[in-house]
């Protein structure tokens, strides 16, 4: 195809690379020098070529129809209907709506939303077969995702809903009626998992839902992919600033869920709803977590998210308001429509870096994963503490990177603006609030970096 233009250009090996490098080092050591190992225990060199790979991997077979998303919480049904309808018009694709109770009218809150055109997310803080039903006939033909994830809440609150068996009954109903499972994994990463842990984890919670299908011949012949059913699978996924490691981490988990669902015989694609992580994010300077929604909102994009939710640069702190929601929603707008990043399918493939990332992130998961199965599985685990002890650790090493400034975020640990004052302005209790109760295990707590510092700072306003 060349026709020969490249004929003068001599293959070179990673060998041969590696020693210009070496002289190009004038001594210093190449190990100490030029790789790092981040805390997934992952070795990262300088250079990688195709001898990294035996054989190459195929193509990831994703493609660029990402959605733009908005979170609109229904505090007031005809408000929330109101937010919907105007966002929708002002670019959103798709809406997520967290419902608080079953007071909530579902008739209002979808009237006169272009329910073929516009995918709908639920995701209920309670568990009610009829008030799903209720959702399922009022939007019959639209493309809708309700999340339900029992396991979720145990995980945030330390408790079932009612407890085990009346909830894993109701919720293999739920499933019966949606053909959708779901799984919040975005409080791993929030809470300091590190990539390795989260996508672990995320499998381990899965597959409790899929033993307990399993164990119901009826259930589980629905979503066999052998009698042609699909059933859909929903991973929510926080997503944080290392650039090409979060991009490898969704790729990793389409891997993993790839490779779980082929053993249980059902549908190996899922639905990734991705939205910017919590954990790096500040109240001083709010204006640089614009900077950093963006590269992880990019990266969501490349790793081949579904549904992108953004996050408003202020929300830590500040009661929603228009402003800053239409900032977060032309981010993702800018992206896609004058940035062309919906043009191109599998974007990632084919980067060394990236695909041997993907490949050691899966690898490292799927180990760990094992880990939590020989070990009696994710629910016993929790009940153990084992699962919290180990979101602990890598969270307190990475918190004291961050105090040590070896991770760093501009405007909080590294060039502060000391001038500037928020605690006459803040609309919303932006810290960890603990309040003592009687709990089934311990939950796992999401908790921001900055959040001791910015406590600090608080006071010294005072």
């Amino acid at each position: 195809m060349s026709d020969g233009l490249f004929d003068e250009f001599h293959p070179v090996t990673a060998k041969q690379w590696k020693q210009l490098i070496q002289f190009e080092l004038k001594g210093a050591d190449y190990n100490e020098t030029l790789i790092w190992k981040t805390n997934e225990g992952i070795l990262v060199r300088p250079f990688y070529t195709s001898e990294d790979f035996k054989p190459f991997p195929g193509p990831s077979s994703l493609n660029a129809h990402w959605r733009i998303g908005q979170t609109i919480f229904v505090a007031d049904v005809k408000r929330s209907h109101s937010k919907a309808v105007k966002a929708i018009e002002n670019g959103a694709e798709s809406i997520k709506f967290v419902i608080p109770s079953e007071d909530v009218s579902i008739h209002i809150l979808l009237e006169n939303i272009d329910l073929k055109n516009t995918v709908i997310h639920f995701e209920l803080q309670f568990l009610s077969e009829a008030f799903i039903k209720n959702i399922q006939t009022i939007a019959s033909n639209a493309k809708i995702f309700i999340q339900t994830d029992i396991i979720g809440n145990l995980v945030r609150s330390g408790n079932w809903y009612h407890s085990l068996n009346a909830d894993f009954a109701k919720c293999m109903h739920i499933t019966a009626q949606t053909k959708t499972f779901y799984v919040d994994a975005s409080i791993y990463q929030n809470a300091g998992a590190n990539m390795v842990q989260q996508l672990a984890y995320a499998i381990a919670h899965a597959t409790e839902y899929l033993d307990k299908m399993s164990d119901d011949d009826t259930l589980y012949s629905m979503f066999k992919t052998t009698a042609g059913a699909q059933v859909s699978m929903v991973f929510n996924v926080s997503v944080g600033t290392n650039y090409f490691f979060e991009i490898a981490k969704l790729r990793a988990l389409r891997l993993l869920w790839r490779t779980i669902a082929n053993t249980y015989g059902i549908n190996p694609h899922c639905h990734i709803l991705a939205l910017p992580s919590k954990r790096n994010k500040t109240i001083y300077e709010s204006n640089t977590n614009l900077l950093r929604t963006t590269t992880e909102c990019m990266s969501a994009i490349i790793g081949g998210a579904d549904t992108i939710v953004n996050m408003p640069f202020d929300g830590l702190h500040k009661k929603s308001n228009t402003f800053s929601e239409r900032l977060a929603r032309n981010q993702l707008l800018i992206l896609k429509h004058e940035s062309w990043l919906s043009k191109v399918n599998n974007p990632a493939d084919g980067a060394y870096y990236i695909e041997t990332l993907t490949n050691q992130l899966a690898e490292k998961a799927l180990v760990l994963f094992k880990d939590v199965e020989a070990n009696g599985g994710f629910l016993k685990q929790l009940k153990e503490g084992t699962i919290q002890r180990k979101i602990k650790e890598s969270a307190a090493k990475e918190q004291q990177q961050f105090e040590t400034a070896e991770t760093v975020l501009l405007g909080t640990n590294k060039f502060p603006n000391t001038k500037e004052t928020l605690k006459n302005t803040l609309e919303l209790y932006p810290f960890v609030k603990t309040k003592p109760r009687k709990t089934l295990i311990e939950p796992i707590i999401e908790r921001r970096l900055a959040e001791k510092m910015e406590q600090a700072r608080l006071k010294m306003e005072e």
